[in-house]
Order: structure tokens, then C-alpha cells, then sequence
């Protein structure tokens, strides 16, 4: 498990709207390309290094594909860079203002202090 590489595509979809979109519609085939293309790629280094050993769990390759915020957060994904993104994907679904951030927090209200660690 590698809350790095979690928070890595919620870091990396979420800059561009056009992932978003494809995140949005087809989050597993996503979710693959993202890990075949992009989850070994250095972050901000265009010289064309990359790692290659970092691979999402089934667990966490499950919670992106289902789009499951609350696994993720279970997993220990930073909660604002995958409230950010999915605001992104699922706030034009709800009408009322926030309407989206409060069932993020509705569906999160069970969690008690201390939260999942977030640390990297």
C-alpha cells in the first residue's frame, strides 16, 4: 500500500480537466492507464526518469475505480487533495450550494479523532 501513490493521482487527475472528465466516466480504465502511464513517472521531472516499482494494492486500485471516498480516506489518502477532485467530478450533481462537500462530510461523519494518518 503507498498512500504516496494515492495521493499522487488524486494530485495529478485533479490538475487536469480533462483526467477529471475521463476519471468521471470511466474511473477504472482510468485508473489503469494512470498506473501503466503515469504512477512511476517522477513527479515535475521532464527528463524522462521514472521509478519502477510503485503499483496500487487491489484495495486501493478497488476504492479509485469505484470512486469510494470513504475507502480512500480509509486508506489514508490526504483528504483535501480527494475532496478536491471529487468536488471537481460530482459537485455539478448537486444543485443546493455545497451540496456536494456536505455529503463528503455526512458520508466521513463516522470517523472519530485521531483520523487515518495522511503522512507520506
Amino acid at each position: 500500500m503507498s498512500k504516496y501513490l494515492l495521493d499522487k493521482f488524486l494530485f495529478t487527475v485533479d490538475r487536469d480537466p480533462e483526467l477529471v472528465e475521463r476519471y468521471r466516466t470511466e474511473p477504472a480504465e482510468t485508473v489503469a492507464w494512470w498506473e501503466a502511464n503515469l504512477a512511476n513517472a517522477l513527479l515535475n521531472c521532464h527528463t524522462g526518469e521514472a521509478s519502477t516499482w510503485q503499483a496500487f494494492s487491489a484495495r486501493e486500485r478497488a476504492a479509485l475505480a469505484g470512486h469510494d471516498y470513504v475507502a480512500l480516506f480509509e486508506l489514508g489518502a490526504h483528504p483535501f487533495l480527494t475532496l478536491t477532485l471529487f468536488i471537481a467530478m460530482f459537485e455539478r450533481d448537486h444543485p443546493e450550494p455545497l451540496g456536494f462537500q456536505k455529503e463528503y462530510a455526512l458520508r466521513l461523519a463516522h470517523f472519530d479523532l485521531p483520523y487515518p494518518d495522511i503522512a507520506t
